[in-house]
């Protein structure tokens, strides 16, 4: 009498079959966090839309100086710029537009393009003129920097002066790029994003931020503005590890041209303990590439600059909204230490 017994299962294919089950849970639990976090933390400004997506913006104030248009950095949002108090402050005498970068916070950045500083300066340049923000003043901080840069190379008709806080502006060999761009990648970067792409970010991600305060504490206002469950959504992953992939390369390949930014009033603002950007090869060597650029060297202070120095880098920007450029200034006196 013959008894139907199971084949015996493959071992690589067991070990296969149990792989894609363990991605297929991690998959599921990181699209309910980044889902969770997005009901805890709903978007608080408008939308519009530009150059094909959908823009996520804060806006306050009237005021009358010039418009002033914030950019934020790498895997924040545009809470960043209201919890340092610098979106407040300008609010008194400027209308002023914190914009989320596409994928960032709540702005779209589908698949359509490569999302490099030159594609993000194209659709905020259409969103100024959507929004009536009139040749606003610029203001980038870390990777921001380099979209208001694209905006004073190549739409300079749409703003009037540009402020670059801890910006990245020279090709450097970077660790970062190297651990940080997998993500980016086609296919294999989706699959990281979606499962051990967010536990990993988990664990790495408050060091990260502590880096980026240093040599100061990290403030809980920042926390509260910033949630990391809102950094570690597979989609801002994305856009984080894009951004990382492609600085270097934007920065070598615009370095020759930042003599033109000298047709506009530019302000340059930089921690002196910045560990994340040295602030002698980007900002001291810009300052040097732009003529009548005005640079303030700041002591004490690390890469997040617009919350250890929120008024010095307010009155950087206002100084760039009256139209003066002059020359070469440090200001320790004004700082907070």
């Amino acid at each position: 009498m013959h008894h139907d017994r199971p084949l015996p299962l493959d071992p690589k294919l067991a070990i296969a079959l149990g792989s894609a089950a363990a991605l297929g849970a991690l998959a599921l639990q990181s699209n309910a966090a980044a889902k969770r976090a997005e009901r805890e933390n709903p978007p608080r400004g408008h939308f519009v839309e530009a150059g094909g997506i959908r823009l996520h913006y804060l806006a306050r104030g009237e005021g009358e100086g010039p418009p002033v248009v914030l950019l934020h950095g790498n895997a924040v949002r545009a809470e960043d710029w209201v919890a340092s108090g610098v979106f407040d402050a300008l609010a008194a005498r400027h209308r002023v537009v914190a914009f989320d970068r596409p994928g960032y916070g709540f702005s779209e950045r589908p698949r359509d393009r490569i999302w490099g500083a030159e594609a993000q300066a194209e659709v905020l340049a259409e969103a100024f003129h959507r929004l009536g923000l009139d040749r606003p003043v610029v203001v980038g901080h870390s990777w921001g920097a380099l979209v208001a840069v694209a905006l004073g190379l190549d739409f300079a008709d749409s703003v009037s002066g540009l402020v670059l806080a801890s910006g990245y502006h020279y090709p450097t060999a970077r660790a970062d790029v190297a651990i940080f761009s997998p993500p980016a990648v086609p296919v294999l970067g989706d699959v990281v994003r979606y499962t051990v792409g967010p536990l990993v970010g988990g664990l790495i991600a408050p060091a990260m931020v502590r880096r980026m305060f240093a040599p100061l504490p990290v403030p809980p206002r920042f926390t509260a503005a910033v949630p990391i469950p809102m950094m570690l959504r597979p989609w801002q992953i994305k856009a984080s590890a894009e951004d990382a992939a492609t600085m270097t390369l934007r920065a070598a390949s615009v370095q020759s041209r930042y003599g033109e930014l000298g047709r506009m009033p530019v302000a340059i603002v930089a921690g002196s303990e910045d560990r994340i950007i040295d602030i002698e090869r980007h900002s001291v060597r810009l300052h040097g590439a732009i003529p009548g650029s005005r640079l303030w060297a700041v002591p004490r202070v690390g890469h997040m600059v617009h919350y250890a120095a929120r008024e010095l880098v307010v009155e950087a920007i206002e100084r760039i909204a009256e139209r003066t450029a002059p020359g070469w200034t440090e200001v320790d006196q004004m700082v907070q230490a």
